[in-house]
């Protein structure tokens, strides 16, 4: 069966219906196009110009970040103690130099000392934020300097200029009161972020410095100051070829503080030290202000604003004198001698009579134990005066349990110990006064598990009267004792900050009074007078000024460093470490007081009058010759009874066992023959102390 075929007939309007909805389609989309396009160009060309026009100028414009000047360190009589020095540097800019490999192979042959030190400076330019300079090397002499400006145009992203490097001009004379300036690390940044701080960007600037220890450290905010900006040309290479001065932003200076210290009276304090170890302070007794502190030995500050050599760093930190760490303020050190005036003061607090005498015979006997005193063969019979005079360990032995541990301890924080002053430098050791509150303290600190641990026995009084024991002290708070007892009448606190900014500081004679008598100061301060002017005084020959008729009131003292057994005595010890410390305090002029010292000599050669109180003279010496009020009493004539022939010695007394003065003449083969005792120091003589500036 065939069948036919099919045909199959499309209708016109159909098909015409199908074209012209795939061209409304395309044409729609067209248009769509079309309209995106425009918008988008419209966007570009008219809204978003500005926008577009900046980043191709900031592709033409670099904005570099200037470190500002930092603020400087001023004495108190306006010498620059920490400033800035001019410094040529030459300097890489990692976002302008195509091939850093190849531009510091270039300038290796310029300055050959860079190949040393290429490790670091690729560290260091990889570490810069974007367009910050980084310094490859600093201090150039002026022929390296003119040598790199030469070739400059031949390297792209180098560049020599002259900044400011920060210079101390006295080396380690105030090192440590100082302290220096470094490269940020990554510890200050994480301290920054600790605090929730915005990091400043200029931190990250290779070049900037900020305070590392002391008065840098402390005030590194106002020293700091503000940063500035460049804002430069370069071309395609990334050469500078402009500078946009209206586009650049001046570095604002930090502010200068001003210090109480004095520089003449602080190198000459670490030039007497010598080789020794220790600390010394000086104080004016009116108001405070603090003019000399210093430490020995001690360092150099300007190794370290470059960054010192690590083997440099490791023998200063490894040498057994400690020349870094400052043993005015952090050292702490037992007083010895030089805390029986606190004690004194005790025991009249505690109503014993200052006539009461006590026999010393050379030690003094508790429970089944012998307290020795220095002197082996005794002192006889002591009173107050005399045993403050003649330093005499078996008065205070036999006397300081009728006051009691507590009451000195309490007399003790009032004359100054056991206290952190607000100097402008923190960290400072605290030190250490026993009491019964204390020793529990201690024992549960330390979870003693023995229950006599957490007492407190009178036998161990015994070694607190005389500045042994637990107890330890800084050279600062041994100069704020002494500052109060001169003074008389203020608890003057110590001031090292005169000003920030030119804003001043509070002074130290802002305080309260003293909780003590005039009548037991001055039985203290007379007692002090006769150590340094009595002829049988335990510091009488180191004590004399030669300044017309002023005089010093002091007090020395040797403070065991160790406990002895069957070897060597302590201050005769060969072995430095094994040696005990030395210590002087003074105040001057006696009949007037001014200035107060306090001085340690750590493991000192033979004891306090031999060791310690030379030393306190001649710095003393310089604190009054800097005084116009002080050369006017020096230069006045002397009254005619008082041009008689001395006939002293000079040389300095004899020392015990204790390191104190024996009253022998130190060269037994052509004795001096002793003089009278002035008649300055005859007797109880009235205390008026001048009023607090």
């Amino acid at each position: 069966m065939s069948s036919e075929p099919s045909i199959f007939f499309s209708d016109v309007n159909e098909r015409q219906g199908s074209f012209l909805r795939r061209t409304f389609v395309l044409g729609g989309l067209t248009t769509l196009g079309g309209l995106a396009l425009t918008g988008r160009l419209a966007q570009l060309q008219v809204i978003q110009a500005g926008q577009y026009a900046t980043m191709a100028s900031n592709n033409q414009f670099n904005f570099r970040l200037v470190p500002p000047p930092r603020g400087r360190i001023l004495d108190r009589d306006g010498v620059v103690i920490a400033g800035n020095r001019p410094s040529f540097r030459v300097l890489v800019v990692r976002d302008e130099t195509k091939d850093l490999d190849q531009t510091l192979d270039l300038l290796g042959r310029l300055l050959p000392d860079t190949l040393d030190r290429r490790r670091s400076i690729i560290r260091d330019v990889n570490a810069a934020p974007r367009f910050s300079p980084v310094p490859v090397k600093s201090d150039l002499t002026w022929e390296e300097f003119a040598r790199v400006n030469l070739y400059a145009n031949e390297l792209p992203g180098v560049m020599a200029d002259m900044n400011e490097a920060r210079y101390y001009p006295f080396g380690g004379a105030f090192a440590h009161v100082i302290g220096y300036v470094a490269k940020p690390n990554d510890r200050d940044i994480k301290a920054i972020e600790d605090r929730g701080e915005k990091v400043p960007e200029i931190l990250y600037n290779p070049g900037f410095r900020i305070g590392r220890q002391g008065v840098e450290k402390s005030f590194d905010t106002e020293l700091r100051g503000e940063a500035g900006g460049n804002r430069v040309e370069v071309d395609a290479r990334g050469r500078v070829v402009a500078e946009d001065i209206g586009g650049s932003k001046p570095a604002v200076p930090g502010s200068d503080v001003v210090l109480t210290l004095d520089a003449d009276v602080q190198n000459r304090a670490l030039e007497v030290f010598g080789e020794e170890s220790g600390g010394c302070v000086v104080m004016d007794i009116r108001n405070g202000d603090i003019l000399c502190m210093v430490s020995a030995p001690s360092f150099d500050p300007n190794m370290f604003v470059g960054g010192v050599p690590s083997r440099v760093y490791g023998a200063l930190r490894d040498y057994e004198r400690k020349p870094l760490l400052d043993k005015a303020i952090y050292g702490s050190f037992p007083p010895g001698s030089t805390f029986k005036m606190t004690t004194a003061l005790a025991l009249l607090d505690a109503g014993i009579n200052p006539a009461e005498r006590v026999t010393c015979t050379g030690g003094y006997r508790y429970g089944n134990r012998t307290f020795r005193c220095w002197k082996r063969g005794g002192h006889g019979s002591m009173d107050m005066h005399n045993a403050i005079k003649n330093s005499c360990d078996t008065y205070f032995y036999h006397l300081c349990n009728r006051a009691g541990v507590d009451r000195i301890a309490r007399v003790a924080e009032d004359l100054g110990f056991n206290q952190v002053y607000e100097i402008g430098i923190g960290g400072q050791s605290k030190g250490t006064m026993p009491s019964r509150a204390w020793k529990a303290d201690y024992a549960r600190r330390t979870r003693n598990p023995n229950p006599d641990a957490r007492i407190w026995y009178p036998g161990e009084t015994l070694s607190v009267a005389i500045g042994q024991g637990a107890i330890k002290t800084t050279a600062l708070q041994l100069a704020v004792m002494t500052a109060r007892l001169a003074n008389g009448r203020k608890a003057i606190t110590p001031r090292l900050v005169r000003s920030v900014g030119g804003v001043e500081r509070p002074s130290g004679a802002a305080v309260p009074d003293l909780p003590f008598s005039q009548e037991h100061l001055n039985i203290v301060r007379d007692g002090m007078a006769a150590v340094a002017n009595d002829v049988t005084g335990t510091a009488y020959r180191a004590s004399q000024l030669g300044l017309g008729d002023i005089q010093m009131a002091g007090k020395t003292g040797t403070a065991q460093s160790r406990d002895y057994g069957s070897g060597s005595r302590g201050p005769r010890d060969a072995v430095w470490t094994r040696r005990d410390h030395a210590l002087f305090v003074a105040f001057a002029p006696h009949d007037a007081p001014r200035y107060a010292i306090a001085l340690i000599i750590q493991h000192a050669p033979v004891g306090g009058s031999a060791d310690a109180a030379p030393r306190a003279r001649e710095i003393m010496k310089t604190v009054l010759l800097k005084d116009p009020d002080m050369r006017a009493r020096i230069e006045r004539p002397l009254p005619p009874e008082a041009l008689s022939p001395a006939g002293a010695d000079e040389g300095e007394l004899g020392a015990g066992p204790g390191g104190e003065v024996t009253g022998v003449a130190a060269d037994p083969v052509d004795p001096a023959p002793q003089p009278a005792a002035p008649a300055a120091s005859a007797g109880p003589r009235p205390y008026v102390p001048e009023p607090p500036q």
